[in-house]
Order: structure tokens, then sequence, then C-alpha cells
């Protein structure tokens, strides 16, 4: 009987286990960017919907009362008002005044405008505030998305000790240079140009560039400074305030979620959107984690999507509510 050999198992050799390994790095290179891609359109997605769903909420609140929210209601007459800045009297935001037409009724029922007693920062606010309410967050926004504590201008705890949800979205209160101690006008009311700036009662009939050519919410995310959809502590850092020099430094901690939208200086070459330099100096601006631009919601209820690259007097013609100007149909994306 003949006994058959054992045929010999054939394996790798070196160079097919190399080419193999290649092949599968190709692969993946290819696949985890598409899947990355896939990941942050969906975040997009749900940002564009937040920022509709509050501007929806922005229009219902002037069907309501004949006027749009105010970016921030400060108390003058505050006695803790901080000396040196002239900034941040404790106040509600636009994010509080509209928080029931987002079905958000356990903050819309904290409020009690009649009630002297009553702030951000008063122990029978401290729940409500604090809350952290999805539809204020972004989905692709960096940072802690827990309540932060509220802290004064020089960085120090706050004696409150108040803690205020965060809000990665912000009303526009018009642009002007930071730089520039010469804004378009100057108050306690801050610098008044857009639409929902501190104290504003505007009007749509007064937004004469018309509200699809006027930028109302835009986003603003923690890699810059803390925002509070509710309001801000006595004493905290706010802007636009009467100082505009109060803007940098990073002194944005604790305040109303209310921003500038100019970049600086026209011939400035900085990005306006996503700024890739110091962050202290861009605390006022909108800002986003989104790969080139972030979101803006204009008057109109619609939601863009702004290039960080867009041109300067285009943005600042975006941001002002009668200024005249021509906005280019494609500029702003």
């Amino acid at each position: 009987m003949r006994v058959l050999g054992r045929v010999p198992r054939k394996a790798f050799t070196l160079v097919e286990l190399l080419v193999a390994i290649a092949i599968i790095a190709v692969l993946m290179g290819l696949l985890i960017p598409g899947v990355q891609m896939a990941r942050e359109s969906g975040r997009k997605v749900h940002c564009r919907s937040n920022l509709r769903s509050m501007a929806l909420a922005v229009q219902s609140y002037e069907t309501a009362h004949r006027v749009f929210p105010s970016g921030y209601v400060a108390n003058h007459a505050a006695s803790d008002v901080d000396a040196s800045t002239l900034d941040a009297s404790p106040g509600t935001s636009w994010g509080l005044a509209i928080a029931a037409f987002l079905e958000e009724q356990r903050a819309a029922a904290a409020v009690r405008p009649n009630d002297p007693a009553w702030s951000v920062a008063s122990p029978q606010a401290a729940d409500v505030v604090a809350l952290a309410l999805p539809i204020f967050l972004c989905a692709s926004a960096t940072g802690p998305r827990d309540p932060f504590a509220a802290r004064r201008p020089d960085g120090s705890p706050h004696p409150s000790g108040a803690r205020l949800g965060r809000s990665h979205y912000v009303a526009n209160a018009g642009h002007a240079d930071p730089w520039d101690e010469s804004p378009p006008r100057r108050s306690w009311d801050g610098i008044a140009n857009g639409p929902l700036y501190r104290n504003s009662r505007i009007r749509a009939a007064q937004i004469t560039d018309g509200l699809s050519q006027t930028v109302f919410l835009g986003e603003h995310t923690s890699a810059v400074s803390e925002k509070a959809w509710a309001g801000v502590v006595p004493g905290a850092a706010s802007h636009p305030g009467e100082r505009v020099a109060t803007l940098l430094g990073g002194h944005a901690d604790a305040a109303a979620a209310l921003v500038l939208v100019h970049s600086g200086p026209a011939e400035d070459e900085m990005r306006i959107i996503h700024p890739p330099n110091d962050p202290a100096a861009h605390a006022d601006q909108m800002f986003s984690d989104h790969p080139g631009g972030a979101h803006v919601a204009m008057g109109d209820g619609s939601v863009r999507f702004v290039s960080e690259l867009i041109h300067q007097p285009t943005w600042a013609a975006l941001s002002s509510i009668n200024g005249g100007e021509v906005v280019p149909g494609d500029r702003s994306e």
C-alpha cells in the first residue's frame, strides 16, 4: 500500500502580507474621513434645526409683543453694577424671553419680572438658570457642556455662587471695530445697530435692510468664552458695553449671549467666523467649531452657513438693521 505524502500548506509570504496590510490601511484611510464627514453633516443639520427653532421663536415673540426681544434686559438703577466697567447689571437675556415659544415651560414659568428680589443670580432662580437646555447646545461644539460658575470680570468667583447653563448661540447686537473707541452709537444700551442689543425694543418696521438680509442669531462656542442662555448675573462681564475696551482680555464669562459680529478693521485679513488667532481677542464675535464657517439665523427665520472668509463689509452689512447696504446674494455662503 502506497502512503500519500502530506501536501505542504501554502502560507502568505512577507510581501503578500505587507500588500494586504497596505490595502487595508488605504481602505481605512478612505472610510474614516467619510464617516467623520457624515457625522459632521448630521451635527450641522442638528445645529441648523436649533437655530431655525430659535429664529421662529423670536418671530413668535414679535407677533405676540409687537417688538423683538431685547438682547439683554438690564436694570440701570441696580446698585451692584461693576463700577470699573459700568457693565452687567442683573438681567435676563433673549434666550429666557423666548423660552415659552420654545416649549421650555419650566424656564418661562420661573421668570417673575415684577418681583424686585428675583434675578438670574437669586436663589429662587438657581435651579432654572443652571439648566442645560439641549436646544442651546451645538452638537459640534467642543469643550464642556455642563453649567459654568459665574465670575467677576477679573476672573474671581462671583459672590452669588451662581451657576449658569451654557449657550452656544448668541444674538446679534450690531457691528463695530473693538479696537476703535468710536462705535456707531454708544450708550448704556451698548452698540446699537443690530436687532438684539441691551434693552433693545426693535420693531419689524425699523429693520429697513429687510429681515432676510439681517443676522439675528448665530453661533459662539465655549472655546472662546462662556455664554449663558438665561441672562447676566450682577457684576459679571457683559458686552457690548459702554467701554469697548472691555471686550478684550477674555472678559466674557457669565455674560448674556449677546455679541458684536465684526472682526476688526476692513484691512485686517483675520478670519471672521472661525478666528485662528488668540481667542481672547475674539470673545465678542460669532465663532463655530464647524469646518469652514458658522450658521446664522436671519430675521425671516431662514438659516445660512456663512463662510469664515466672508468679505468683511458684507458681514458688517448683514449685521446692521438699517445701513442701507446692498448685500450680494452669493457672498454669505
